[in-house]
């Protein structure tokens, strides 16, 4: 049996506990062996080649992205307890009231720190993947009134724990906080390290993302910030050139092996059984991705077409439905802003997708009104 780490004594709240120190990544003692994973690696490189094949399906992969990064970002959030549903998501960015204003914040800052990462990986001038990037990431996750006392963007200075009432019980100790910046750059020297093939990039991002979770170096938003570097990997690694995957969902649905695998690299050094779980999982959310997307190109494609063969549509009625797939509720003010014109000119456009039965309003008033693109939501959630 492979161990993946060595225990130090440290202490925390007046306790002595068992801190958990991960040894540098990849794998040894035996080395992580290829055919456990080399047949998942091929189909899941496949899945996210058919994804990426299928993005062409739509006028603007901007309506998939839409969609994607916040089914992202919710499930994301979820997988911590946040109660947010992807109609709030709308809702909040249409101006409408929303129930869940904290657990929506927490969303809507999963998509601030997951843009910021992937503008600097986009520019040259900007970070590269490194522990100042996810630090600058993570203060902007917990940036308000929950992670206040979390120290946003800072490593943290105190040991913490996983599970249990108190240290000594913990399900699991991370290594304690003077570790925690020599495992990072340790990390980060593997990310960067020559590509080999006996470690594939999908490999090398499910070594990390274990890595990432033991190391736990903030005290709040690890989890999140983890699934983050999985994505910014996936295309910083070019296995997709854009984030039309959400990996969360699969991780969400299948949580507790989830949480079980990583233990287990913990417990028994068994990377090739976390590996093996992580590949499935990218097939399996590569394969959703790719049937949402032909959902969605169908419903649009069909109701484009609805759209053409009515007789009498103004210009602002083709203009507004090519801005649905990014505002799926709205206001005709937000409609009047959108296609800066006049609310009369908005009202009208408006009007006619509702007619149509693409559109549906929402209050069942005669002023205030707000209006759903219901087809395209229900595909997304369902």
């Amino acid at each position: 049996m492979r161990s993946s780490g060595s225990y130090v004594t440290s202490s925390t709240s007046g306790e002595a506990v068992q801190a958990f120190v991960p040894y540098p990544l990849p794998p040894r003692d035996p080395v992580l062996a290829p055919e456990s994973f080399a047949e998942l690696n091929r189909v899941a490189e496949l899945a996210l080649a058919r994804l990426s094949g299928v993005s062409g399906l739509v006028p603007s992969v901007d309506w998939l992205l839409y969609s994607a990064i916040r089914k992202e970002a919710l499930l994301t959030s979820q997988i911590e307890g946040t109660q947010a549903t992807l109609t709030d998501l709308f809702d909040e960015e249409a101006g409408f009231a929303v129930r869940n204003t904290d657990d929506v914040e927490e969303v809507t800052n999963y998509l601030r720190a997951f843009r910021l990462v992937q503008d600097n990986l986009r520019d040259p001038a900007g970070l590269p993947i490194s522990i100042r990037l996810l630090c600058d990431a993570h203060a902007l996750l917990l940036d308000g009134a929950r992670g206040a006392g979390k120290q946003p963007g800072a490593l943290r200075r105190s040991q913490n724990w996983i599970g249990g009432t108190r240290p000594g019980n913990a399900v699991f100790v991370p290594p304690p906080a003077d570790h925690v910046a020599g495992l990072l750059a340790d990390m980060e020297r593997f990310i960067h390290s020559e590509p080999s093939p006996a470690l594939p990039p999908l490999v090398k991002i499910a070594l990390v993302h274990a890595q990432f979770e033991t190391i736990h170096p903030f005290l709040d938003g690890n989890g999140r910030i983890g699934r983050l570097l999985i994505a910014a990997l996936i295309e910083h690694w070019a296995l997709l050139s854009e984030p039309l995957m959400y990996l969360s969902g699969y991780l969400k649905q299948h949580q507790a092996e989830y949480y079980r695998r990583l233990s287990s690299v913990r417990t028994d050094g068994d990377w090739e059984g976390w590996v093996s779980f992580f590949l499935e999982g990218v097939a399996s959310a590569a394969t959703d991705a790719e049937r949402g997307i032909i959902a969605i190109a169908t419903l649009v494609a069909a109701d484009r077409r609805r759209l053409l063969e009515a007789p009498k549509v103004g210009p602002a009625s083709y203009r507004l439905f090519e801005l649905l797939p990014l505002m799926p509720r709205f206001t005709i003010e937000r409609v009047r802003q959108k296609l800066d014109t006049t609310f009369p000119t908005a009202t009208a456009a408006v009007k006619t997708l509702e007619d149509l039965g693409i559109v549906t309003e929402l209050t069942g008033q005669k002023t205030n009104r707000s209006f759903s693109y219901q087809p395209y939501i229900a595909l997304l959630t369902g």
